[in-house]
């Protein structure tokens, strides 16, 4: 799978005390999880990084990709709508 990759429904997190921020895509996650969660690495993160990562390599499909990021919102306590 090359480009981006969307996933059939948003992700709404919370990012700072008064953003919220929607994710579409794949990439938009990995970015986040890279970037937002770095220090925060827990074997949910891993596991939405590599689920991730799989994904933009052709090697997984997005739904699981996207679980994988609720998962890890839900569990950081940012997430807003899913």
């Amino acid at each position: 799978m090359t480009g981006l990759v969307r996933f059939e429904r948003p992700v709404v997190i919370q990012i700072g005390r008064y953003t919220e921020r929607t994710v579409f895509d794949v990439n938009d996650a990995a970015s986040i999880l890279l970037r937002d969660f770095g220090g925060h690495q827990t074997e949910k993160h891993r596991a939405a990084m590599d689920a991730c990562l799989k994904v933009i390599r052709g090697e997984l499909h997005p739904p699981a990709a996207r679980r994988a990021f609720v998962a890890v919102a839900r569990e950081a306590k940012i997430l807003r709508c899913d």
